[in-house]
């Protein structure tokens, strides 16, 4: 059998490093810290699991590979199966677990099955200090004196301890000693099939529990390792075994194995009851309010120097005032009222609010206002392109090549312009601003509050975080929804996306065109887009054949981030923005010239003018924009815009084009990824509804403003 991911011949002088850990326990910080950005992507063969891969920076002749999480060795889901695969695979490998501080039961459990496995490992303790804040006190070094194996506390997030992660890492690390004493019968037959198993590349001790707790799930796993005859044999011992037993063999051996860990704990983790909490408390209220001390004093500075007229053209007033005001709030508010007030479901739809006004204010006033009339106007407009014309006439003075470069459909003019100038403003601020809720731990207290609302389209809370992460990129939150339990909640929450959520370039674009326009025109988008998501929902959920699952979410700590982390976030997303994004505002461009060159544009505007003018009420300039969607949904908007910064879009027309081209067909690249996880049926039907559902929205909005001669 081939080794899963072909990562045997990258390995053979120094054992592959695996990440294994319970879910959102910081691997993927873990795993950035060992690799840089020095790593690629890759399904899992017969599967559409990604698996991150990438060398050690560190030791370069290693290959570390990111597990996806999981909470037991013992598959439930795919991506257990995923995870179990890789670590029995063939090359020689050392585990790098990393476990949760604050909830070590659930972590020491799959230590326990690591153990049995015969794996080398190295233990480590992250979120240390959040185990703290809780008033819970881990010894690392009583646990590897009774492990046997290296243990490292670290904060990942504050990159403390990753020293002497490094250098447990670069040592020989050994197999956890950890030996669960399993019923009499169990353990006869635990000897039982490992006398019929060959050699493995785990210890047969492991392969013979695999069979007595699954043996249909053991069978698939070792397929091509044991024979037919060895496995039926192992299937027939495991089912003698269990006609023993009332209970299922699989909940005798987790008791067994938590009995276990249960002891371990007793002797290395200490919960003081009476500081619960307090360490958070004083943590959180230090950190507000040292930055709410800074950002006043900031703010007093330049109030004073330049004036409130000023900081608002400039896009930070208020912004400044309810910065100040947030931090206040978090430093005067004790923990657990600041834990219960971000769920509950009044005050946390308020908090919330809140929260989106000030994301707006950042976003959608200083980086679409202040930041874009920076770049376009001042560097572009003022600079760069006059400049670039002038060498243009100067050393080249070709029409064609002017037109191509820096005419009305210019590659410079328009295409760098377009994704340089005008997005990547907006897309910088939006990264940063959704680092700082991510970082924060706010998001999935979000999916609480979002729970009741999620139900009514046939979700529940968790689908609420592929929906925030489409704010940031729909294709990335498409692969997402895998966190759902159910296909039929996979395929909603597929379809609510491409529908109706509004990438990160394109949310940005719209805000900027929304602050330059009424209240009311605002509130008119906002309430129609959401009015079409829980209607599509509604009637998905009604139409589309499943069950809604269970809704259960680990909340974490509310902290204050490092900013340090979100600037190498957001760095890296801006660099990948600018990777994916402006190739294609390039070739947008070019076809749009070239359209355009042989008349084909023109044409296109005449065919489509009944669409766009009758129905929509847009000017006919209008079309090229909605062509480009197409292609890229953030590139429309992006032309949406610079007609409205022309004035050639009223508010009601402003209204009209953001609805139409929230709810167009995805990009192409979101349609590619749909295709990949939903099946090519199942996207191409999507997309056909979805753009005659598109049109015709903009245009019931479009009556119902003429008919009632509102002006928004």
């Amino acid at each position: 059998m081939q080794d899963p991911l072909s990562i045997s011949a990258e390995v053979k002088d120094r054992p592959a490093i695996i990440l294994v850990g319970n879910p959102n326990v910081g691997k993927s910080v873990v795993f950035s810290h060992l690799t840089g950005r020095y790593a690629w992507v890759s399904n899992f063969p017969g599967t559409t699991i990604e698996v991150s891969r990438g060398k050690s920076l560190r030791d370069g002749d290693r290959t570390v590979i990111d597990t996806p999480g999981v909470n037991s060795l013992h598959p439930q889901s795919i991506d257990e199966r995923v995870t179990r695969d890789i670590l029995l695979s063939s090359f020689r490998r050392h585990v790098l677990q990393v476990a949760d501080a604050k909830n070590l039961r659930r972590s020491l459990t799959i230590t326990t099955q690591l153990a049995e496995m015969g794996l080398p490992v190295v233990l480590e303790l992250n979120l240390m200090d959040e185990a703290k804040r809780r008033g819970i006190k881990v010894s690392g070094s009583a646990l590897a004196e009774r492990l046997g194996v290296p243990v490292v506390e670290t904060i990942a997030i504050e990159k403390r301890g990753f020293r002497r992660l490094d250098k447990a890492l670069a040592g020989e690390p050994g197999v956890p000693q950890i030996r669960v004493e399993y019923p009499e019968d169990i353990e006869r037959g635990i000897e039982d099939i490992s006398r019929v198993l060959p050699e493995l590349t785990i210890a047969k001790r492991a392969a013979a529990l695999m069979f007595l707790s699954d043996p249909d799930e053991a069978f698939e796993a070792f397929r091509s390792r044991i024979g037919e005859r060895s496995s039926a044999e192992a299937r027939r011992i495991a089912k003698d075994v269990q006609a023993r037993f009332s209970n299922p063999l699989s909940y005798i051996i987790g008791v067994s194995r938590s009995k276990v860990v249960d002891r371990l704990l007793d002797a290395v983790y200490v919960r003081d009851v009476t500081r619960l909490g307090s360490g958070a408390t004083r943590g959180l209220k230090r950190r507000s309010l040292l930055v709410a001390t800074i950002v006043a004093v900031f703010s007093v500075v330049l109030y004073g120097l330049y004036g409130r007229a000023t900081l608002a053209e400039w896009g930070i007033h208020p912004l400044l005032p309810h910065l100040i005001g947030l931090h206040l709030f978090l430093a005067v508010l004790p923990y657990r009222a600041l834990a219960k007030l971000t769920t509950h479901y009044v005050l946390g739809v308020l908090f919330l609010l809140e929260i989106l006004y000030v994301t707006y204010l950042f976003v959608g006033v200083f980086g679409a206002g202040t930041l874009v009339d920076l770049m376009e106007t001042k560097l572009f407009g003022g600079i760069v392109i006059p400049q670039f014309a002038r060498l243009l006439n100067r050393f080249l003075p070709i029409e064609f090549i002017r037109d191509l470069l820096i005419g009305d459909y210019g590659l410079l003019s328009m295409g760098l312009t377009y994704s340089v100038a005008i997005v990547m403003p907006i897309v910088a601020t939006f990264f940063m601003a959704f680092g700082l809720l991510e970082d924060s731990g706010y998001l999935p207290r979000l999916s609480v509050i979002a729970d009741r609302a999620m139900r009514r389209m046939g979700l529940n809370g968790k689908a609420v975080l592929p929906m925030v992460l489409g704010l940031g990129c729909d294709t990335m939150a498409t692969l997402t929804t895998r966190i759902l339990d159910s296909k039929k909640e996979r395929v909603i929450a597929t379809l609510l996306l491409a529908l109706g959520v509004p990438c990160s370039a394109q949310l940005g674009v719209i805000m900027a065109m929304a602050a330059g326009s009424s209240v009311a025109c605002v509130f008119t988008v906002f309430f129609v887009v959401t009015v079409q998501l829980f209607l599509v929902g509604s009637l998905s959920n009604r139409l589309i054949k499943g069950r809604t699952t269970d809704f259960i979410v680990e909340l974490p700590p509310i902290r204050v981030p490092h900013l340090g982390n979100i600037w190498l976030k957001t760095r890296h997303r801006i660099v990948w923005f600018l990777k994916e994004a402006v190739p294609l505002f390039i070739i947008g461009t070019f076809v749009l010239f070239v359209l355009d060159r042989f008349g084909t544009l023109a044409v296109m505007e005449r065919a489509f003018r009944p669409v766009i003018s009758g129905l929509l009420g847009l000017p006919v300039e209008s079309t090229a924009a909605f062509i480009v969607g197409f292609f890229r949904r953030d590139y429309g908007a992006a032309g949406l815009y610079e007609l409205f910064s022309l004035g050639k879009l009223n508010t009601n027309q402003v209204a009209v084009s953001m609805v139409v081209i929230t709810l167009f067909v995805p990009c192409i690249a979101n349609f590619f990824v749909m295709i990949k996880e939903r099946g090519l049926r199942t996207a191409v039907w999507m997309v056909i509804f979805i753009l005659p559902f598109a049109l015709l929205v903009g245009t019931l909005l479009n009556l119902f403003l003429r008919l009632t001669g509102i002006e928004l």
